[in-house]
């Protein structure tokens, strides 16, 4: 399980009350257009891409993944509670970053790719994450990679929980899903216009 909270799922109400800090990454201006998110970040074309390349898990899928849980903000944690209504209380959960992590399954991450000292608010490493963990559900549970309804629920509930089909009856879940799934297509329509143009020339590809 990528998410653990009372309730609740990153990239909902959740994550629209960020305990971000002032001095975080921004976000891109239009969260709504790939084009417009890779313009004011080239650098995350060439991570997506990569992790494409390495997991099999295409650049609209993973772009559709951090925007339900992040909405792109590298500092994203849950909400704390509120004691009395006034004080902060605790956290719902450890998740943090892009991809809203546990602790637990970023440790394991770190260790299943010997990357040790990957950042779940650095977006290389959370795009990694991504594709590894939804390479795992391909496998594991013979879902399309590019079908992110069926890999979000998979990283909300796990690959034991997808298997067991305990997202049956979270009706919100299964709503959510179908949102990624819809931001993931539209991504997708939207990337032939543009991504010619942040492919890498020749004499950059070593960096690629």
């Amino acid at each position: 399980m990528v998410w653990s909270g009372s309730g609740g799922v990153a990239g909902l109400a959740v994550v629209l009350s960020l305990g971000v800090s002032a001095c975080a990454a921004q976000a891109p201006v239009d969260l709504t257009d790939s084009c417009s998110i890779f313009d004011a970040e080239r650098s995350w074309y060439r991570a997506t891409a990569r992790s494409q390349k390495r997991w099999g898990i295409p650049v609209h899928v993973q772009l559709a993944f951090i925007y339900q849980e992040s909405r792109f903000q590298a500092r994203a944690r849950p909400e704390r509670k509120r004691f009395l209504w006034v004080l902060p209380g605790r956290r719902p959960s450890s998740a943090y970053g892009y991809t809203q992590a546990i602790n637990t399954t970023w440790k394991e991450y770190q260790e299943s790719v010997g990357r040790r000292g990957a950042d779940r608010d650095d977006f290389d490493d959370a795009v990694d994450f991504i594709g590894w963990y939804a390479a795992r559900s391909v496998k594991r549970n013979g879902i399309e990679p590019g079908n992110a309804y069926s890999l979000y629920l998979a990283y909300h509930e796990g690959d034991g929980g997808y298997s067991r089909r305990s997202y049956v009856g979270k009706q919100w879940l299964v709503d959510v899903a179908h949102k990624v799934q819809r931001r993931a297509d539209q991504y997708r329509r939207q990337l032939p216009a543009c991504e010619e143009r942040f492919k890498p020339r020749w004499w950059t590809l070593w960096t690629f």
